[in-house]
């Protein structure tokens, strides 16, 4: 006997009443809706590269609906992060990652969870499909216990397994994840190092040097170029000679993605991480990709570039919607269970947002802690040399 579950929205059956109306609602199952649909996705460019990524992706009706519900949990979490910022809840530096979503998750559709990745400030997206809850990174960034860094990190610095922040210092998380990929190699694992650094990142000299170490010793990296079009407020065509960025490898085979597609960039994502597990070495992405706010939270986003500029990125190309129309249009989902998806994140959002704001801050004693891996407690200097606090690892 076939096994039918119905939607919970549209689990009325037989006919109803209202205002003396006879309104017949028939209840639809999920053998109604197609399970799974093939979509034409841009071209990426390639660069030395013979063949490139195909120009059509599979997607099942349940990757379509995780990919959403994660989109929308980003979305949704950055405009909490967005009020309780401008409530002075959350302090310090603050970078939202909203309209940015199809890169995280495109990525992190590609290769696997026992993969590394490591990026940089703009981490929240991240944070969350590495494994982290809403809770904790919205924990983290008030500054409280439950915190993902136990409230000792904040914005910038929030770490979960195989994911290695949220780096502070412009460029920096480069030749880190590039000692990453050559410990994969080392240990002769089959893994990969994502290695993510946005457009105004691209002009710095250690970028360059780890590309050629990577190079030389076929490292395992998939060094990717989030080009937002913006690097804190100076326009990329300002900062940079060219803004070719997936051929700044020079001798690094790379691709250019339309980063504000899912599909795109997990069909590209697929491409780059077999080429890096055949022993090619490392391969460079450039996602153009969009963010609808300003470089932080101290930036409006709107001195060096105009509204109308946001709202048409909104309305053409907001990587959520465009999902969502695929999804509508090729009978994948209904309009009814998308809502309730919404509904559902946004009573998660805002759970978690109750306990980022009542969750306890983390004591004195606790300062010290974690500073080393599995050592023997010890004693640090506090603020002057009669104060003494303890780190526990």
């Amino acid at each position: 006997m076939q096994k039918m579950l119905t939607i919970i929205s549209n689990v009325l059956r037989g006919s109803a009443s209202r205002n003396g109306t006879r309104v017949v609602v028939s209840a639809r199952t999920y053998a109604d809706f197609t399970p799974q649909a093939t979509f034409d996705i841009k071209k990426c460019d390639l660069h030395r590269l013979e063949e490139g990524p195909p120009q059509q992706a599979v997607l099942t009706r349940e990757e379509g609906l995780q990919y959403y519900r994660t989109m929308q949990t980003m979305r949704r979490m950055e405009l909490k992060a967005d009020q309780l910022y401008k409530q002075k809840i959350i302090r310090g530096f603050c970078h939202l990652y909203d309209g940015q979503e199809a890169c995280a998750v495109g990525i992190e559709a590609g290769i696997n969870l026992t993969d590394h990745l490591i990026t940089a400030y703009r981490a929240h997206g991240y944070t969350l499909t590495r494994g982290g809850t809403v809770r904790e990174i919205l924990a983290e960034l008030t500054g409280r216990r439950g915190g993902i860094a136990k409230g000792k990190g904040g914005s910038m610095h929030m770490y979960t397994k195989n994911f290695y922040g949220g780096n502070g210092i412009v460029g920096a998380q480069v030749p880190l994840g590039a000692g990453v990929a050559l410990a994969c190699k080392y240990q002769e694992k089959n893994e990969l190092c994502v290695c993510l650094y946005g457009d105004g990142a691209a002009n710095q000299g250690q970028i360059f040097e780890t590309y050629n170490m990577a190079s030389l010793w076929k490292l395992p990296c998939i060094f990717i170029c989030e080009n937002n079009k913006y690097g804190m407020g100076t326009s990329v065509e300002r900062a940079a000679a060219s803004t070719d960025y997936y051929k700044r490898g020079d001798f690094i085979p790379g691709l250019r993605v339309d980063g504000m597609d899912v599909l795109c960039v997990r069909e590209a994502t697929k491409f780059a991480a077999e080429h890096c597990r055949s022993g090619k070495g490392p391969i460079l992405m450039e996602l153009q990709t969009y963010r609808y706010h300003g470089h932080s939270m101290s930036d409006p986003g709107i001195s060096y570039r105009t509204r109308e500029e946001i709202q048409e990125v909104r309305s053409k190309s907001d990587p959520i919607s465009m999902l969502k129309d695929r999804m509508l249009n090729n009978n994948m989902a209904s309009v009814e269970e998308l809502k309730e998806i919404d509904v559902e994140v946004r009573k998660e959002i805002e759970d978690a947002a109750q306990f980022a704001t009542t969750d306890p801050e983390p004591p004195l004693d606790d300062l010290c802690n974690h500073l080393f891996y599995n050592d023997p407690p010890i004693e640090v200097r506090g603020t002057n040399p009669w104060t003494k606090l303890k780190s526990v690892s």
